[in-house]
Order: structure tokens, then sequence, then C-alpha cells
């Protein structure tokens, strides 16, 4: 350098003045040229937002590559760098642009066609197969078919839970049309028979009049299961709880059941296991239910058990407290339920056996341990059965009030 600032042949080119920008103003005009191109970037991926996801991947790639080319021209011009030096820093800046747009081009590639195939092997599941997830994707995707994997899961479960309540249903019109049926075709001709004079037996007469009133009697009870039923399913099902014992409940259920027992020859037993076993003088267990709804429940276990209970046998029920749970359960001799059945006990319309004509025990259309199971969930508790000793036990769990 000459003492007047020019450059001497054969230098590097720079021009040292005192004019050189410190390192404040690089970092100002740096910042500032970023700002407007991260400003411009950001407008580019807010009108691109519904493009491909390369697209935007680019966009992303370039901001950064456009901020440092931009800063280091500005700068490289600012500095006064000339001839060969200013030619190298630009071609230097502009390679290293063009490599990490390149590089960008390529994940953005690879990030399409992972996504591609994404699709596709959504799109090539059938209405009624699994979805498979491809291998080798992002863990970003790899999350979303995990994510999907998942989805179609329980889209299956819930197609094949679907189809079972759709049979259940037409199992059931099937049934209740068929108890239905029989039973008025019954009444109507008893009906007949008595308006046309057929029957002039007092005795034979009274014994129509019984007959009619019974079957009206199970015929309204079935109409009324069903309208709980569909309740339940409908999700309508309205509780008015309050603080029940279910020493109480055990002791008023047995009460309403007894007339049928006694009909039956079964022997009922109820037992109620004290709260606290240092005070055997309050047996009751507390719970915060509706009443009539958990007494309907109950006195349907039981009136199931009951029935399927021979002369001679044993239903017992028994409530206790069990670890804050209070536990109802009711036990018989029906000699057990096959273990394929089990399942399927609470199913609406189950009754574990092939004939459908009615009974004379005024048995219904099989509603009665769905209702049940209904109630019981409605409570926030659960219900299960379980073959124990000479028959089968139910078992219902509900939250223990404090």
């Amino acid at each position: 350098m000459t003492p007047d600032g020019a450059a001497v042949p054969g230098s590097t080119g720079i021009t040292a003045i005192s004019g050189i920008p410190g390192i404040t103003e690089i970092a100002a005009v740096t910042a500032g040229l970023g700002l407007l191109v991260a400003v411009a970037g950001l407008g580019a991926m807010r009108l691109l937002r519904e493009r491909s996801i390369g697209v935007m991947l680019a966009v992303v790639a370039a901001v950064p590559v456009v901020a440092t080319v931009a800063g280091v021209a500005a700068i490289t011009l600012k500095m006064v760098i000339e001839g060969d030096s200013r030619d190298i820093v630009l071609s230097v800046v502009a390679v290293g642009g063009l490599v990490g747009l390149g590089v960008a081009a390529v994940l953005a590639r690879r990030v399409v066609a992972a996504s591609r195939r994404l699709v596709d092997a959504v799109q090539a599941v059938p209405d009624s197969g699994v979805f498979t997830r491809p291998a080798g994707l992002p863990a970003e995707l790899g999350t979303i078919a995990a994510a999907l994997e998942d989805a179609h899961r329980r889209i299956g479960l819930g197609r094949e839970r679907e189809r079972a309540l759709e049979g259940a249903r037409r199992e059931l019109v099937a049934w209740v049309s068929h108890d239905l049926r029989t039973p008025l075709a019954g009444m109507r001709a008893m009906a007949e028979a008595l308006e046309d004079g057929v029957v002039t037996d007092p005795e034979t007469a009274a014994r129509y009049h019984a007959r009619i009133r019974l079957e009206v009697d199970r015929l309204a009870g079935m109409v009324d299961d069903l309208f709980e039923l569909s309740r339940i399913h409908a999700g309508a099902l309205r509780l008015s709880r309050s603080r029940v014992g279910l020493g109480d409940l055990v002791a008023d259920t047995l009460d309403g059941v007894e007339p049928l027992a006694r009909a039956k020859g079964v022997r009922l037993a109820g037992a109620v296991d004290p709260v606290d076993p240092a005070d055997p003088a309050d047996p009751v267990v507390p719970v915060q239910a509706d009443p009539g709804e958990l007494s309907r429940a109950l006195r349907n276990l039981v009136v199931n058990a009951v029935r399927h209970t021979p002369a001679g046998g044993t239903v017992s029920v028994r409530a206790a407290a069990e670890d804050g749970w209070a536990c109802l359960s009711v036990a018989d001799c029906c000699g057990g339920i096959p273990p394929e059945d089990l399942p399927r006990v609470f199913d609406v319309a189950f009754r574990g056996e092939a004939a459908r004509s009615p009974r004379g025990d005024g048995a219904g259309a099989g509603l009665g341990l769905a209702i049940a199971r209904g109630i019981v969930e409605a409570h926030g508790g659960a219900i299960g059965v379980v073959n124990a000793g000479p028959g089968c036990r139910f078992e219902i769990r509900l939250p223990q009030a404090p």
C-alpha cells in the first residue's frame, strides 16, 4: 500500500481505507438483509401452504441460503473488495448456496416419496383389511403411520362391534316378535272362546281369565324392558342418585322375589358383610346410586338365578365392601354356563338356550341381564359372571360412598 491508500500492483485487491465497516455495521447490514429475506420467505410459505411439502422444504432451505448470499455480497461490496478476491468470495458463496439448495431438493424429494408411500399404503387397505405400516419412513411420518395403524385397528373393532350389535338387533326383533305373537295368539283364542260362549264352565272361564291376566302382565313387563333398554342404548337413562345402603337393597329385592322362588321351590339367602368388622351392628354398605334403577338391576340378576336354579336349590345374595368398592354377588345352582357362552351372557336377547318358546315361569325376552349391565355401567360400576361351585356367580362392583 502507498501512503495515500492506493493499491500496490500485485497486492490482494482489498482497498484499505478508513471507511472499512466495523463489526457493528456488518452485523446491522447482515441482520437487516436476513430479516427482509425471512419476511419474504414467510410470505412465500403462506402462499404455498397448500402445496407439496417438498416445495415448502425448498423455501425453508432457500431462506438461509439467500440471506447468507445477500449478506456476504453486501459486505463484500461495502468493503470494496475488487478483482480476483471479490470473484473468489462471491464464487464460494454461490457454490455454498447451490449446494444448500441441492441438499434441500434431495431432502424434499425423499420426504415427498415417503409421504406418497404412506398415502399408497393407506389407499391400498381394503374395507375389511388391516393397515400395514410402510418401512423406512422418517420419524414424524412414522408417528403418523403408527397413529393410522392404531386408527385402522380401532375402526376394525368398531365395525366388528357394529356387526355384532346389528346381529343382536335382528335376533332381538325376531325373538321378541315370536314371544309377542305366541301369547297374543293364545289370548285371542281364549278371548274368542269366552266371547262366543264356547266356554261356559265357571271354573274354566276363571282359569282363562287368570291366564289372560298373566300373559298381559308378562307382555307389559316385556314392553317395559324394551323401553328401558332403548333408554340405556340411547344414553337417555337419567339417574336420581342418593345414599343407598346395600343391606336394605338386598332385603327389599329378596322380599320381592320370594313369591317366584317359593313357587319354584328355590330357597333364597341373603348376607351383608359389615363395612367395619369391628362394628357388626352396622352392616350397611353405602353407595351413591339411583335406588329404583339399582334395585331393578339386582332384581333382574336374582330372578334370572331363580329361573335357572332347580327345585331344592339355593340362590345366595351377598353384599360387601372390598378395597373401596361396594360389591354385590348373586350365586345360583344352575349347573354353570358353558365357557364359550360366558362372554355373551349380557348380550341383548341371550338366553343360553336354543328353544324360543315362552316358558311358564313368565320369562321375558332375555333382556334382564342386558338391562342390568346398562344400569350398573351407568353408575360407573362393572358387572361380570364366573362359574363357581354348583352354578355361577354374578358380581356387581360399584364405587363405595365415602
